[in-house]
């Protein structure tokens, strides 16, 4: 389809003749705007991060920062994205335009020193600039000797600390914990996140915020035997499902955009679902919250708002804030990884999967979805509509995620723990393991020892001996299998410790 079209920095322009799968930052780049670069091609370095206006929460439109080396191009039809380069408004003829206040930051703090990563930064931080919610805490002092690593801290994104991770001026900078920097250093680009200030009135893409975001668009782009297609509606995508099983489906691209970079992976037919409205819903209802496939993992912590802690506490540690931009947990599931982090914590809230294909849905627990390594109960034709997660919720809950990184990296273990302990005895017991076997799993064995037993040092001890034989974990360049086993018993250990006073007081 040759009217496939994009905003860029303002300018409509053309997305033929690029391939289906071409990624948004080549798109970019061949048309000159070489501020947006590839350092690693999947995602974990943000020297391509660029902004789309996106749904907003507290607003009509938010800025959002993606990594554009991930997001097809023709994913981005009818959209409107901004570049490092169209940050600030042009200037006078003959004058170069002024620089951005995040720009000038920036560059007075010297937080840019050989420049390559310099702008996806810059983008990251505009994000976290136009924040409606971002606000200024007068009482805020992050000191002089706290960390200046951007990997440190457990912040949320939701601006309301006021530790080292929030600057007085309300910004988090888990915003840029996607971004990376080689030689400059963190302490000068976080005094510059820390020192920028409001959006004016004048400011465009401030205003821009007070208007829709553009609607999406069916598109049907197609390029020498390749197809990159998007449907209106659910129904329509299912029935293109059941016609092509053969389909690659896609939401915020994040593992696919991994496959085409690294892995020169190809379809022929690519369908994203990201834009359906019948998969980005959420709702609370008197017996289960009921997420949305394709809501992105951002729009789902800003709108539960901790309503569900043992998601809150996933959230941070789940990759970096430009890939929770675009991740789903649709996609997360629908990957069947056994080492992605959403599934441990679904099996802990004893979470479904709603199912659904041309001729109708169906709702399987978790428990049960997952069949062998990267394979499911999920038929030809079928896809991940919601997530539901039932109320109540178990009141002690914990997610431990051991890595080599705090943030922004891959587990070695994930284990979520959702527990119902009532008088001292443990009435339920719930826990969801990643990495440990060739699929998700539940602990069931570890559960059945603290069921029914006291939430004691010697019931604990007991059960961590039997955690640590769950699963058939394997030793790979990340973890040798001993140590994995090690830190299955360490967790509930860990747990206990931080729960046993609150729990007997």
């Amino acid at each position: 389809m040759v009217g496939a079209r994009i905003t860029v920095n303002g300018k409509e322009a053309p997305i033929s003749p690029a391939a289906p799968h071409t990624t948004t930052l080549d798109f970019l780049r061949e048309r000159g705007l070489t501020g947006t670069k590839e350092g690693c091609a999947e995602g974990e370095c943000g020297a391509c991060s660029v902004l789309v206006a996106r749904p907003g929460v507290n607003k009509p439109t938010d800025w959002v920062a993606v990594n554009a080396c991930l997001v097809p191009v023709a994913a981005l039809d009818g959209q409107e994205i901004i570049t490092s380069e169209g940050l600030s408004p042009a200037g006078e003829p003959g004058r170069p335009p002024a620089l951005h206040p995040v720009q000038e930051e920036m560059a007075v703090r010297g937080g840019s020193q050989c420049g390559y990563c310099t702008p996806g930064f810059v983008c990251s931080m505009a994000a976290e600039y136009y924040r409606p919610d971002r606000c200024a805490h007068a009482d805020a002092d992050p000191g002089p000797d706290s960390n200046p690593n951007l990997d440190a801290g457990t912040g949320t994104g939701t601006g309301t600390g006021t530790d080292a991770e929030h600057g007085p001026n309300g910004f988090d900078l888990h915003a840029l914990s996607g971004n990376l920097c080689r030689c400059t250093g963190y302490r000068p680009i976080r005094d510059a996140a820390f020192a920028v200030g409001t959006p004016t009135d004048e400011d465009p893409l401030a205003r821009r915020r007070e208007q829709s975001p553009p609607p999406p668009v069916a598109t049907e782009y197609t390029r020498d035997g390749s197809a990159f297609l998007r449907k209106s509606t659910l129904d329509e995508t299912l029935r293109l499902l059941r016609e092509r099983p053969d389909a690659v489906v896609v939401a915020g691209s994040t593992d696919w955009g991994v496959e085409v970079n690294i892995r020169a992976r190809r379809a022929d037919c690519v369908v994203a679902v990201d834009r359906l409205p019948e998969l980005r819903e959420l709702r609370v209802e008197s017996d289960h919250i009921e997420i949305g496939a394709a809501l992105t993992l951002t729009e789902i912590e800003r709108r539960l708002d901790g309503a569900v802690p043992l998601l809150a506490e996933l959230f941070p540690q789940f990759a970096s804030r430009l890939i929770r931009n675009g991740a789903t947990l649709g996609g997360n599931l629908g990957t069947g990884s056994p080492i992605g982090d959403s599934p441990p914590v679904l099996l802990a809230l004893e979470a479904s999967v709603v199912l659904a294909d041309a001729d109708g849905e169906r709702e399987v627990p978790l428990s049960a979805y997952f069949t062998g390594y990267r394979q499911s109960v999920r038929r030809p034709g079928e896809l991940i509509r919601a997530v539901r997660v039932p109320l109540p919720l178990s009141p002690v809950t914990a997610f431990h995620k051991i890595a080599k990184r705090r943030f922004d990296d891959i587990s070695s273990v994930a284990v979520a723990f959702a527990l119902d302990i009532e008088d001292g005895i443990v009435r339920t017991a719930r826990i969801g393991l990643g990495g440990v076997a060739a699929t998700p799993i539940r602990a069931l064995a570890t559960e059945a020892a603290l069921e029914g037993r006291p939430w004691v040092a010697e019931t604990v001890e007991a059960a961590a001996s039997v955690l640590r034989a769950e699963g058939t974990p394997m030793s790979d360049h990340r973890a040798s299998a001993e140590y994995r086993s090690a830190m299955l018993g360490q967790s509930l250990l860990k747990l206990y410790a931080q729960t046993s006073e609150a729990v007997s007081s």
